[in-house]
């Protein structure tokens, strides 16, 4: 972990919010959901089996157990940690072993660490060689629509009231920082329709991703007012407003010399297929 990284985040808000939403969770897990179906969707397309694994902000414990493999659950929030039986931590601050496990899993928690590149560093750390990451997270371009209403409605002096966002390109970028083997990062977006302002904070509070910054500031009711109307005349002629959620997923390998090796950029000599250990 970086000794440098800055405190973007309340860690004390984080872990109150987690707890607060775990008891309503389930009413608000869609996008998780999705992120899990995504991770699903890679994990399948892998050969080889897997026998401990950490899943890495695990809410509910909802990623399934790989045939015959342990796992360990860890989330930043006590009530998920206690309700998965595991361990409560922070991303960046993993208290486990090297080498500990041979796939880890990390789904919705990403996008809420001060020290993102730290953190991954950590995952590869944790990995034994040879050990694949999974990884999904909220990127760059999400919530479109509750930014522009935010901006119409503190137009003279503007607050940081949403998190900064990691776009697809610069995820890529990290998972090489960290020292993953044949890294990836791609994006798929969703879409979802909210009949008024108040449904999308719901779900944002209700899936513990409410305003969490180190420098938050109270909104009074004026700019609320403002923000209910703005987003209320972005709506379609059913009388929805559609939101944006950008989700980077991650894909990378703990080095190992049996892993096939790159060919040089340009040279169209290397199978994906290979590379990325994917069924034919």
């Amino acid at each position: 972990m970086s000794d440098q990284a800055p405190e973007i985040f309340d860690r004390v808000a984080r872990r109150y919010r987690r707890d607060r939403a775990a008891p309503v969770f389930a009413e608000h897990d869609f996008l998780r959901a999705t992120m899990l179906d995504g991770i699903a969707e890679r994990l399948d397309a892998v050969t080889r089996s897997f026998s401990d694994v950490l899943d890495l902000g695990c809410f509910d414990a909802a990623f399934p157990a790989p045939p015959g493999a342990r796992v360990a659950r860890c989330d930043p929030g006590y009530a998920f940690a206690a309700a998965a039986a595991g361990v409560q931590a922070d991303e960046d601050r993993l208290p486990f072993a090297d080498a500990s496990f041979d796939l880890v899993v990390s789904a919705g928690v990403l996008d809420q660490v001060d020290d993102l590149p730290g953190a991954l560093s950590l995952i590869r750390r944790v990995l034994r060689p040879d050990g694949l990451f999974l990884g999904a997270f909220v990127g760059a371009g999400s919530l479109p629509a509750l930014r522009s209403a935010l901006r119409t409605a503190e137009v003279d002096r503007p607050a940081a009231r949403l998190h900064p966002q990691v776009d697809v390109r610069s995820a890529g970028d990290l998972l090489m920082r960290a020292g993953f083997a044949l890294p990836v990062a791609d994006v798929e977006t969703l879409d979802v329709g909210y009949r008024d302002l108040g449904r999308l904070l719901g779900d944002l509070r209700g899936m513990a991703a409410s305003n969490m910054l180190k420098q938050r500031q109270p909104m009074s009711r004026g700019i609320f007012g403002r923000t209910l109307g703005a987003f209320a005349s972005a709506a379609d002629d059913r009388g929805r407003t559609h939101e944006k959620f950008q989700i980077v997923f991650l894909t990378g390998w703990s080095p190992d010399p049996s892993q096939p090796k790159p060919a040089r950029r340009g040279s169209a000599t290397a199978s994906m297929t290979d590379a990325l250990k994917i069924k034919p």
